[in-house]
């Protein structure tokens, strides 16, 4: 039974949700599922924005067939070839064998490196480049690269006509459609934690190429935004490119101050909570704590994003860092957050050598500065440490205020 929902007068949502996936792209843990968006343009040329995830090939194709009803699909456009979004190509342009796929001249590269077609599907390819209009009747379509937002084939789509932007996964979130698929039918403040968890994830490697996108969309005029995942966004437009924008920058959201450590024994714990209980002291508001070795990855790095002030407490490990704050600050490191105040405690109880190796990684990161002030545990927190927790703590707080 098909399940669509009008958009416009022409414009239908023709998207899925999966609810059985545990990690989405077999990392992030997406507890509430994840939708997969396709968009259905029925002008006087028909219309396909995307296609969904081979495991969603039913649903999607009686979707689509419903609302062609008997007509043919003139037209694919591909905005990005992950396989999410593109899985069913071959089998669309079976089905329709004399559509137009609509794509860029590197996506076409990598569609083909994607799928082994048994028929010619050059005949079916229409390459566009930046600023090309496609006209379907009423409606005038153009075409806005996005390289590395956050692969190098994206493009976006803009119906000049309507004013809506097909965004690719460029303002996405996690989190499955629960039949409210507008942002004006949900409490969308409670959405934005999974909106940044997504960004700085997915995309927030990519902040430069992600400031081009959005520097493009400010001129255009926007009334609708139609993702690849997550709600469909009519009145919150201006504030997701707000927090977008401040993501691309490295921006913090929050002045405060977010304390992350791994722990073996609970020494390197007690610590933390100790120095967080004298932040709160000094009415710092909004503190957070996460131990890296319980909350995943992908939590503590969007409050990375969020926060403007991080500290971190871990073990010397080998000689090295401990095992799960290593990791942790791999994946900080490896998605390019900049700007951003760090403070450091090392535990060890024979050699405690981690802080150096600590600071090292974080140096590699753009606009990174450091609280002078460190603190070297020797397997216990001793009651004489007090006055340089305290002295931590001072630091961090004037820091903060200044």
């Amino acid at each position: 039974m098909q399940n669509t929902k009008k958009l416009t007068n022409d414009l239908f949502y023709i998207g899925v949700n999966d609810r059985k996936i545990a990690l989405f792209e077999s990392v992030y843990p997406v507890s509430d599922g994840i939708s997969y968006n396709s968009y259905f343009l029925n002008d006087e040329k028909t219309v396909l924005f995307d296609t969904v995830d081979k495991d969603y090939s039913i649903q999607f194709f009686e979707n689509l067939d419903y609302l062609l009803n008997k007509k043919a699909l003139d037209y694919l456009i591909i905005n990005h070839l992950e396989p999410d979004h593109s899985a069913l190509i071959k089998e669309v342009v079976k089905k329709f064998p004399n559509i137009k796929i609509v794509l860029n001249q590197k996506a076409k590269q990598m569609l083909l490196q994607f799928f082994e077609f048994d028929f010619d599907i050059e005949k079916n390819i229409q390459i566009v480049k930046e600023g090309d209009i496609l006209e379907t009747g009423k409606h005038k379509l153009t075409f806005v690269m996005a390289p590395m937002v956050h692969w190098p084939e994206v493009m976006v789509t803009y119906d000049l006509v309507d004013k809506i932007l097909f965004s690719a996964d460029a303002f996405g979130a996690f989190g499955a459609l629960d039949g409210n698929i507008f942002d004006t039918e949900v409490d969308f403040d409670k959405k934005i934690d999974e909106y940044r968890r997504y960004y700085t994830n997915i995309v927030g490697k990519y902040g430069a190429q992600t400031q081009m996108l959005l520097n493009k969309a400010s001129a255009l005029e926007i009334k609708m935004i139609c993702p690849l995942h997550g709600l469909i966004i009519k009145e919150n437009i201006q504030k997701l490119i707000d927090l977008h924008i401040n993501w691309a920058n490295y921006t913090p959201e929050k002045k405060s101050v977010l304390l992350l450590y791994s722990s073996v024994y609970g020494n390197t714990q007690n610590a933390v909570e100790v120095l967080a209980n004298k932040l709160a002291q000094k009415s710092i508001k909004d503190i957070k704590i996460f131990d890296v070795s319980r909350v995943h990855h992908s939590f503590i790095l969007s409050k990375c994003f969020e926060y403007s002030h991080i500290v971190l407490a871990t073990t010397t490990y080998n000689n090295d860092i401990f095992i799960n704050m290593k990791h942790f600050i791999d994946d900080l490191v490896s998605h390019n957050l900049q700007n951003r105040t760090y403070a450091i405690i090392q535990n060890g109880s024979w050699a405690p050598t981690c802080a150096l190796k600590i600071k090292e990684e974080l140096e590699k990161l753009k606009g990174s500065s450091f609280i002078e002030k460190q603190i070297c545990i020797k397997s216990t927190l001793k009651q004489e440490q007090d006055k340089e927790l305290d002295e931590l703590a001072d630091e961090i707080n004037k820091n903060l205020k200044g």
